[in-house]
């Protein structure tokens, strides 16, 4: 621990944080095709295919609490999350590692439990699960997956190329898993204590959205069909704010997304209302959506307008207009990111 000089992580911020560690990396190794600063980086052998590698980190406490969080939907979900940076880069995902680092609390059956979970999402996916690592951990469980997927040479996107007119489109609805963890950190706290049980009758979508929630693999399969090849492309984890920030950011350029053309679950907005939250900014800072935010040229137009389940939010600018919110009222409002802070603790 550093005692001469202490900056704190929390002002920098996830994404501050990041950039902060990995600026002066340079790949040195000529197989090394996109390091650092995308969903997943990019190598080639020599072959004509690129591969991905893509790893996440989930801790307890953090990205999970296992008072709600059934250990065979962490597994699944562990899974979907990482395969969900693979589709980002239009690629396919392959091969999974899983590392764990488990304390005294958990039995086998338990760990039983979340393999069942991350098998599952590995069969419907066709990932095979190809190693890991195990541990001990004093503070509870702690999970990281690895996951390996490929893309014929010259296909994969990233999150640079977005042009100027260019449309922005995002599959699925946003802010429900977001949503679904309100609810469930709700009813764990009316619920401390106490012989009671919870009623989510009517919330089951934004539940499974947090709970159990699905890689897009149906939406790279649809353009791949359309013959769509997205100019820039990033997976919706950290809310929709951040991932436009770092596709515009990667991008050089500015966008305008409409409040109107957002898309959002009616049980996420009756939830909203519940719990008096803006809804609007829910689906834009709330997270773990897993969803695509992709640009298409505008002569795409016709063809991603027709596809189900795609909805155009807005279009690319020049940078030097910067990125915002157009309300309903037409007042523009500046987008802000906001992913992960460091606990002070």
């Amino acid at each position: 621990m550093n005692t001469n000089k202490r900056t704190e992580i929390s002002t920098l911020g996830e994404f501050g944080l990041i950039e902060h560690l990995t600026k002066e990396l340079t790949p040195g190794n000529k197989e090394t095709l996109l390091g650092v600063g995308d969903d997943a980086a990019i190598l080639c052998y020599g072959s004509n295919e690129e591969v991905l590698l893509s790893t996440d980190l989930l801790m307890e406490g953090i990205n999970f609490d296992l008072t709600y969080f059934p250990l065979s939907h962490l597994g699944y979900k562990a899974a979907m999350t990482s395969f969900s940076d693979i589709y980002a880069m239009n690629g396919t995902p392959k091969q999974l590692t899983v590392s764990i680092a488990v304390s005294k609390k958990f039995c086998i059956e338990d760990l039983e439990d979340f393999y069942q979970g991350l098998k599952l999402a590995c069969n419907r996916h066709n990932v095979d699960i190809v190693g890991g690592d195990t541990s001990a951990s004093v503070t509870g469980l702690a999970i990281s997956i690895t996951v390996v997927g490929t893309a014929p040479k010259g296909t994969t996107v990233k999150r640079s190329g977005a042009k100027e007119t260019d449309l922005i489109c995002v599959s699925g609805n946003l802010g429900a898993a977001y949503m679904g963890l309100q609810l469930l950190e709700r009813e764990k706290i009316a619920a401390d204590g106490k012989d009671i049980q919870p009623d989510f009758s009517g919330k089951e979508y934004i539940l499974e959205r947090q709970l159990k929630p699905e890689a897009r693999k149906d939406i790279i399969d649809k353009l791949r069909e359309e013959g769509i090849k997205p100019t820039a492309m990033i997976d919706v984890s950290d809310g929709l704010s951040s991932e436009l920030m770092h596709i515009c950011k990667q991008s050089k350029a500015g966008c305008r997304i409409y409040e109107e053309r957002i898309p959002i679950d009616y049980q996420t907005a009756i939830m909203a209302e519940e719990l008096n939250l803006n809804v609007i900014t829910c689906a834009l800072n709330g997270g773990d959506d897993h969803e695509l935010l992709f640009t298409v040229p505008i002569a795409d137009h016709e063809k991603v307008a027709a596809m189900k389940d795609v909805r155009i939010i807005g279009h690319i600018v020049n940078e030097s207009m910067g990125l915002a919110l157009i309300t309903r009222d037409g007042v523009e409002m500046e987008l802000r990111a906001q992913g992960w802070v460091a606990n002070d603790k």
